[in-house]
C-alpha cells in the first residue's frame, strides 16, 4: 500500500522539475482580431480624410473652370 503523503511528495517535486505550467493562450485570437479593428479603422479615416480634401480641391477648381465658360 503507497502512502499517501508520500504520493504527494513525489508528485509535487516532480511537477517543480519539470518547470513552469505551458503558456495559457485563451483570448490571444480577440486581442488580435481586436487590434486588426482598430488598425482598420484608423486607415480607414485617414483615407477618408485624403479623399474628402482631394474631392474639395477638385470641386473647387472645376467651379473655377465652369464659372469661366462663356466669359470673353
Amino acid at each position: 500500500m503507497r502512502h499517501p503523503l508520500l504520493h504527494l511528495a513525489v508528485h509535487l517535486r516532480v511537477r517543480r522539475l519539470a518547470g513552469p505550467p505551458p503558456r495559457d493562450e485563451r483570448g490571444e485570437g480577440v486581442i488580435s482580431a481586436a487590434i486588426a479593428v482598430l488598425v482598420m479603422a484608423f486607415l480607414g479615416s485617414l483615407m477618408w480624410v485624403g479623399f474628402h480634401a482631394t474631392f474639395d480641391k477638385a470641386q473647387s477648381k472645376t467651379d473655377v473652370q465652369v464659372e469661366q465658360i462663356g466669359q470673353p
